[in-house]
């Protein structure tokens, strides 16, 4: 509603499909099919996917979710199953499935975020670790500003971080959608013959396939997002090359990104060194010190050699959320200039100049 009177409109596609969600209990119902006990089944027919169906509380409850309002409550439960049996209804909820991300993220002082930023088809579980995700960015600026070291620039760098990062987990979300919503037809899929047999055998594997990648730990899609491009973000070369699995995640110190784990000496993680200020990550060095800054910024001098070479970099300087702000061999002669640009305080273009 925020959104609307703002006028910010959405861009993607409005209506993919109007979908069923049917809640509905019963007894026992692994002892209604062959299939084994199991968290998610697909039911197939000739049209290929047409729902699934998950189990809400591990015992009785279930959800069946219809790709499409074609059928009626009771006979698409009895349809899925593959049989008549008892059961009871306990809920009917119908909504549609979008892939839409708004057209800007601000209008003024209003920022969005969440749902009201962007809408993804549910496939792979994506939304709520995107919105999240612009919690979490919007947060730490918020109370940079508040606390007076945020800079004039800080708050517009928002938008051009988090917007391209909605605008990635819906394509993989539409892809997760694509991978199990076949667009063709499987006429001998319920015959008992050798094609119906090589119809289901061909088409379980490649939707065996497909759920994985949806939903088996898609790393770098939940964690390898980068702010190129950000003016609060100061790049040193070419990016390092996406991996064209969603589910590998290449740890990198590049700017943009997130800051590598690794494990120190005393057990902590060096993600246990973020979130309070800026930190200066200092490799094979003593500590630095540096003239006044209204940054919130401590130095971490680490000196175990596996992690130095994680790092790529002599220094690496990390936001309070986590992302890569600057890396380099070594701390330039006004090492406030850094400072000033990563903090909003300074334009790109005006910057390190």
């Amino acid at each position: 509603m925020v959104r609307r009177q703002l006028g910010i409109a959405m861009e993607g596609d409005e209506h993919l499909n109007r979908a069923i969600n049917i809640m509905f209990q019963t007894a026992n119902l692994s002892a209604l099919h062959d299939k084994g006990d199991a968290g998610r089944y697909v039911p197939i027919g000739t049209e290929g996917p047409w729902a699934s169906l998950t189990a809400a509380d591990g015992r009785s409850r279930w959800r069946l979710m219809l790709y499409e309002d074609k059928l009626k409550p009771e006979e698409a439960v009895r349809a899925a199953v593959g049989r008549d049996f008892a059961f009871e209804i306990l809920s009917v909820g119908t909504w549609v499935r979008r892939n839409l991300v708004a057209s800007r993220y601000r209008a003024g002082r209003v920022f969005l975020a969440g749902d009201a930023a962007h809408v993804m088809p549910p496939n792979g579980g994506l939304g709520m670790n995107t919105g999240i995700g612009d919690a979490v960015d919007l947060g730490w600026k918020l109370a940079a500003v508040h606390a007076g070291w945020g800079g004039e620039w800080l708050l517009a760098s928002y938008e051009a971080e988090r917007r391209l990062a909605g605008r990635r987990a819906c394509q993989e979300a539409m892809k997760n959608f694509e991978r199990i919503t076949p667009r063709r037809h499987f006429p001998h899929i319920n015959e008992d013959s050798a094609e119906g047999r090589k119809t289901r055998e061909e088409l379980g594997a490649k939707l065996a396939v497909s759920m994985r990648n949806a939903w088996d730990n898609p790393l770098n899609t939940h964690l390898g997002y980068r702010y190129e491009g950000s003016p609060v973000c100061i790049p040193d070369g070419e990016p390092p090359s996406e991996p064209g699995d969603s589910r590998v995640y290449v740890q990198s110190s590049h700017p943009g990104g997130r800051a590598p784990h690794a494990w120190l000496s005393d057990g902590r993680s060096t993600l246990d060194l973020f979130g309070d200020g800026f930190t200066l990550l200092v490799f094979g060095a003593e500590q630095e010190s540096f003239p006044a800054s209204p940054v919130p910024l401590k130095t971490v001098s680490i000196q175990d050699p596996a992690i130095a070479q994680l790092y790529e970099r002599r220094f690496v300087l990390v936001r309070p959320d986590g992302h890569v702000a600057w890396r380099g061999e070594r701390l330039p002669a006004d090492f406030n200039d850094v400072l000033d640009r990563v903090r909003g305080a300074a334009r790109a273009a005006e910057a390190l100049s």
